[in-house]
């Protein structure tokens, strides 16, 4: 299964940043351990982007990405404190969907650079050279630098998962 060009594919040439795209057949939603199993790629390798609301004091919430590996659980407790946030939570799908104009598994930090929203990544990431995220388009994903990544997205890298 040949993947389409996306958004984030071509965020990342346009830094020349490296990338090996990724295709997989979704029939229904995959969770980030089904993807790394239809990719044949560790699950702890294979990042999910979680939407996720920070609390305001009477305003808007202010929407933040968490990439965690796929075989682990978001601790937004954790998140809280990396982020100097007194309270987050998680969007519900249609809100997630309804904020990012992507669908629930195709949600990409590379194709939300634009919103300028904080993002947050579990440090685990730095055990790898590479990690597998989505590429904006359910199906389709890529593989990429660290370090690379985490420069682009300016994303700050602490202890998210429990």
């Amino acid at each position: 299964m040949k993947p389409v060009k996306t958004l984030a594919m071509r965020v990342l040439e346009a830094r020349g940043i490296p990338y090996d795209p990724v295709a997989y057949e979704v029939i229904d939603h995959l969770s980030a351990a089904e993807v790394a199993q239809a990719i044949g790629f560790p699950p702890e390798q294979t990042f999910k982007t979680l939407v996720v609301l920070a609390e305001r004091g009477g305003g808007r919430p202010q929407p933040m990405l968490a990439l965690a590996p796929g075989d682990s659980h978001l601790d937004l407790k954790k998140l809280s404190r990396a982020s100097g946030e007194k309270r987050v939570e998680m969007a519900p799908h249609r809100e997630a969907e309804r904020l990012t104009g992507l669908e629930k598994g195709g949600i990409s930090p590379l194709a939300l650079m634009d919103k300028g929203w904080p993002v947050f990544v579990d440090e685990t990431a730095i055990l790898f050279d590479r990690i597998e995220i989505s590429a904006g388009k359910v199906g389709v994903g890529v593989l990429v630098p660290v370090d690379a990544l985490v420069d682009l997205l300016a994303a700050h890298l602490a202890d998210l998962t429990g």
